[in-house]
């Protein structure tokens, strides 16, 4: 493939603002493929999967490269994908033996699989010997996977209205409105889109609104809900009869909610903005079903936001996990008796997950819950996102 000079440099300037200014890498990437308009769908992708890859392996290729200089990890990166580079100045000293030699001398798992020495050991400490195929499945590519809207569609007829634009899909076992795309492309653009036809979300996450057994006339709170992708899903399984509450402590989360059931054709989700405790309290003993999408590491989701495993630190593991404790026996109390409440991560670390479902069990409020059932979904065995989804029970 060749290189050219322009889309080089989108890379670079993005690879400066993620590292060097500390910024997201999905929003730096949205800016830079709107600062050039001439850029066509090839470049658009190159850049975009470019800086990903880059930024997924960015231990390593600082490892092998021959020096910090921007262009030159970028040259490495290019020569470990098994390209050919360019003679052009900004690549001056970036032999592929060097870069071979280099590679084929490293031993440690942490570089080789690009990640911090310390999620190296709490990975191995608390997955054991499953960890060395999970972070090798969570440096994988993520699939892009479409939830089908079956308010307005089925997955067949989507399947083939997709087929007939060009775009080629499969459905996975075992994930009922589930389509994988067969290969990555702009599917934002699709006039099935902007009919409300689907949502983009993956198929773990698919899992988390069916595990709260929803029906038609319930009222539901989804009290986490941010930009409201799973509150879209509960109102579906519905059939848009009920109510669905969906909450968060960021108003402008919420913003987004509205404007996707709108396309998605649904009437039934009111948003709230938890201000405090008292939100909450005047929600007693109100949810037929309470769904718990509490913040986490998000290392489940490692192959979609790579730049996470760079920001996270033993301590704001510790942090986020004070939180979720929080939220359980703070939220709980919206739960009627004999309703569900679905505590769900997109972690695969147990300390976030069954871990915090067992000591809210041991303390007084988790008195008044039993636990009916958990999975915890790995990457390497599902195919997709890590998750972790149990489902509990009011007495």
């Amino acid at each position: 493939m060749r290189l050219y000079s322009n889309t080089v440099k989108g890379v670079v300037s993005a690879i400066e603002e993620i590292f060097y200014d500390q910024q997201y890498a999905d929003k730096v990437i949205e800016r830079t493929l709107k600062s050039n308009k001439k850029w066509g769908a090839r470049d658009r992708g190159f850049i975009a999967e470019s800086v990903y890859e880059m930024v997924r392996w960015w231990r390593l290729i600082n490892e092998v490269s021959p020096s910090e200089d921007l262009y030159h990890l970028f040259g490495t990166y290019w020569l470990l994908q098994g390209n050919i580079l360019p003679p052009w100045h900004e690549f001056e000293g970036v032999k592929v033996d060097t870069v071979k030699r280099k590679y084929e001398a490293l031993t440690s798992r942490a570089t080789l699989q690009s990640i911090p020495d310390w999620l190296d050991q709490m990975g191995a400490e608390l997955l054991d010997d499953k960890w060395d195929d999970e972070i090798n499945a969570l440096n994988e590519q993520a699939q892009v996977v479409l939830r089908v809207n079956t308010l307005k569609t089925t997955r067949e007829a989507l399947m083939n209205q997709l087929q007939e634009d060009g775009v080629e899909t499969y459905a996975p076992k075992g994930y009922p409105d589930a389509l994988v795309l067969a290969k990555r492309q702009n599917i934002f653009r699709n006039p099935a889109f902007k009919e409300g036809l689907y949502e983009i979300q993956d198929a773990s996450s698919q899992l988390v609104a069916y595990a709260l057994g929803v029906e038609p006339g319930m009222r539901v709170i989804d009290a986490c809900a941010g930009s409201g992708g799973k509150s879209l899903h509960l109102a579906t399984l519905m059939g848009d009869k009920g109510r669905v509450l969906s909450m968060d402590i960021e108003s402008w989360k919420l913003k987004n909610t509205k404007l996707r059931a709108r396309r998605n054709g649904i009437s039934i989700i009111e948003t709230r903005t938890i201000e405090d405790n008292k939100t909450i309290k005047r929600l007693k003993e109100s949810a037929d079903r309470l769904l718990l999408d509490v913040p986490c590491s998000g290392l489940g989701v490692l192959r979609r936001n790579p730049d996470t495993k760079w920001k996270l630190s033993p301590e704001s593991i510790s942090n986020v996990q004070t939180i979720q404790q929080d939220i359980l026996q703070n939220y709980c109390s919206m739960v009627k008796p004999g309703g569900i409440m679905v505590y769900a991560t997109c972690s695969i670390l147990p300390t976030e997950n069954q871990h915090q479902v067992e000591k809210f069990l041991q303390s007084e409020k988790g008195q008044d819950f039993e636990l009916l059932e958990d999975q915890k979904v790995l990457a390497y065995e599902s195919g997709f996102d890590g998750f972790y989804i149990a489902r509990l029970q009011r007495k």
